[in-house]
């Protein structure tokens, strides 16, 4: 016969003495591990979460900056929300040239608690002016090299080929407004210290820009597949390199606004380069031949 006794969570501590009475051992206490202790996990996570620095929200804080005339890198909106304050808002950046985006509430809740339907992501560096390129030119008596960025949209990229720039000897970097990356701060961290001596400026236009850098002759080079072997071009005199996007390249009305077209001859397999890198080889060519 199997004693049970031994399987018992209430079975006496000591054998029963005449006289004496029972004790029981107490039941163990269940011991809750960090693990089972859910309550720590919203706390937990929420120490974790930090808005990024150049985030504003909130409708009052977001009017002021856009009055203010900050550069604003994205403006999103709650999807539906019709307020008098927030068409208010819209209103004014598309005055100013800002280009909104409606997206869901929710998408603006991971961003930040208490925004009121609002967020803007304002440009940490002040952009320059095209004008303040050409000074900086004369006043190094060099001609002007400008690197033209035709719909870059990762930020690494960005600011690696600020950093080229910086390193080559070219006088500033001209960037669209739209379907293109800003100088985030993953740009500038990406830059290294760059954007303290390069020029960089946003412009609404590339093709209009490209043109009004033709008549104050600086040539215009676009980068193409199919473009003539970079080491045959004389990029002597002002320089304007046009980078087209990841994977799409330079858009096709960009292009025919450029005097010529280069190419980076390829002997690998693959038959392109990281946007970032084909700018740095460029780049070096027109360092090298100004050096000589």
């Amino acid at each position: 016969m199997v004693n049970n006794d031994r399987y018992c969570e209430d079975k006496p501590r000591y054998p029963k003495k005449d006289g004496e009475k029972r004790s029981f051992a107490p039941r163990r206490p269940i011991e809750r591990t960090e693990k089972t202790e859910r309550s720590d996990r919203p706390a937990r996570i929420e120490e974790q979460k930090e808005a990024p620095e150049n985030l504003v929200v909130g409708r009052n804080a977001v009017r002021e900056v856009l009055r203010a005339g900050r550069d604003i890198e994205k403006l999103m909106v709650a999807k539906g929300d019709v307020s008098g304050s927030m068409r208010e808002l819209v209103s004014l950046a598309k005055d100013k040239g800002v280009l909104v985006h409606e997206v869901d509430r929710r998408k603006l809740d991971e961003l930040a608690p208490n925004h009121q339907g609002i967020a803007a992501f304002v440009s940490m560096y002040q952009y320059a002016e095209i004008a303040d390129i050409f000074a900086l030119a004369e006043e190094k008596n060099e001609a002007p090299f400008i690197i033209v960025l035709d719909g870059i949209t990762d930020p690494h990229n960005l600011g690696a080929i600020v950093r080229s720039a910086e390193c080559l000897g070219a006088h500033g970097v001209i960037i669209p407004e739209r379907r293109a990356v800003g100088l985030t701060p993953a740009a500038m961290k990406a830059a290294a210290g760059a954007l303290e001596w390069v020029k960089v400026v946003r412009v609404t236009n590339i093709t209009r820009t490209l043109e009004d850098l033709k008549k104050r002759n600086v040539w215009a080079y676009a980068t193409d597949m199919n473009g003539e072997n970079y080491h045959k071009v004389n990029f002597s005199g002002g320089v304007a390199l046009v980078i087209g996007a990841e994977g799409e390249g330079v858009s096709r009305l960009v292009k025919e606004t450029c005097d010529a077209t280069v190419s980076i001859p390829m002997s690998g397999h693959l038959d392109s380069l990281n946007a970032s890198v084909a700018a740095g080889i460029l780049m070096a060519e027109v360092a090298h031949q100004r050096a000589r």
